[in-house]
């Protein structure tokens, strides 16, 4: 167990090091962070943190650096999540406001994570198998064709063309209501298990016109509900041409695979912010890479999860705050859409 005075020193350096890039020695230590303790003192702390696997040095002769082991207590001991500024927290609010459905506010939180954190940011869709029903229509768009839409309870909305070869308006005005009645409220699993045995009750003539239109909704709701992601500031990875080889090669390839970014950001499933460094991602190629990732729903239902990834050597205070916002965010949208 560390005492009050290693673990302040081990948090300089980790602050300093994400700072400036450069190893820490102990002059710096002192001058920027008014230990009050002299640089003999600070060389035995430091001394000790590397015994114990909590910094290394890179090189003779130079500064320390953290080991992942050290990071992961300078996050264990965060006191308080870095709060955002009232500034960050409107542009929060400025950018995301705009988004009208979950197609646009995937790619506006995606966007802004990447934006504010310089990191790669990661955003899983919402899962379909638990969204529910919350609207059906059936509109006529000419003589001879409709469109089916059935939009769900996480702001997806699907669509399908159809012919209408028969029936008047008054009919259309019919399935609606039954399908409302049979589907809304009901999962996308529910509701494909209620279509196949459902009783539209139109007469004979009008049975190809239900048909025609059943069909439509069982294949949207029917959809699998392949869960995919969305990926944006990649171009922040070079900053840290210094480690191609090592995490940013790695990371490049890991973003060519979503099921790897799927499984990552699946290890958030609930709302609080997880962080995994360096060799604790079960993922070996990103054993040189952080991930900050949260699940985003409300009380009752998990959508899906979004966060960041990047190099060790991250301002983990600000990331863990950002994921969180953005990921409340994006549950109320969801909880209020």
């Amino acid at each position: 167990m560390l005492d009050d005075r290693k673990l302040t020193i081990l948090k300089a350096i980790v602050t300093d090091y994400v700072s400036s890039r450069e190893p820490v020695g102990s002059q710096a230590l002192v001058k920027r962070h008014n230990l009050r303790v002299s640089p003999a003192t600070v060389r035995n702390d430091m001394a000790a943190l590397e015994e114990e696997g909590y910094i290394t040095q890179p090189h003779t002769s130079a500064g320390r650096i953290p080991t992942d082991k050290g990071y992961r207590l300078f996050v264990d001991r965060l006191s308080t999540i870095k709060p955002l500024s009232a500034a960050e927290r409107r542009a929060i609010t400025s950018f995301m406001a705009g988004a009208f459905d979950v197609e646009e506010v995937v790619r506006r939180a995606v966007q802004l994570l990447a934006q504010i954190t310089r990191q790669v940011a990661i955003v899983q869709y919402p899962l379909i198998s638990t969204a529910t029903v919350r609207h059906v229509e059936v509109l006529r768009l000419g003589p001879d064709r409709g469109l089916v839409m059935v939009v769900s309870s996480s702001g997806a909305i699907g669509q399908r063309i159809v012919p209408l070869l028969d029936g008047g308006d008054e009919h259309l005005s019919a399935l609606r209501g039954r399908l409302a009645e049979a589907l809304l409220g009901t999962t996308h699993r529910e509701a494909a298990e209620r279509l196949r045995v459902l009783d539209l009750g139109l007469a004979p003539e009008h049975a190809p016109l239900g048909a025609v239109v059943l069909d439509a909704v069982a294949d949207i709701v029917g959809e699998e509900a392949d869960a995919k992601v969305a990926v944006a500031g990649v171009p922040n990875l070079t900053r840290f041409g210094d480690q191609y080889e090592t995490t940013v090669k790695p990371m490049l390839e890991a973003l060519e695979e979503q099921v790897v970014l799927l499984h990552l950001l699946g290890e958030s499933a609930g709302n609080d912010v997880r962080v995994r460094i360096g060799r604790e991602n079960p993922y070996e190629p990103l054993q040189a890479a952080s991930i900050v990732a949260s699940g985003y729903g409300d009380d009752e239902k998990f959508w899906g999860s979004l966060g960041i990834m990047g190099p060790t050597r991250m301002d983990y205070p600000a990331a863990i705050a950002s994921v969180r916002a953005v990921a409340r965010y994006v549950g109320r949208f969801l909880a209020e859409g």
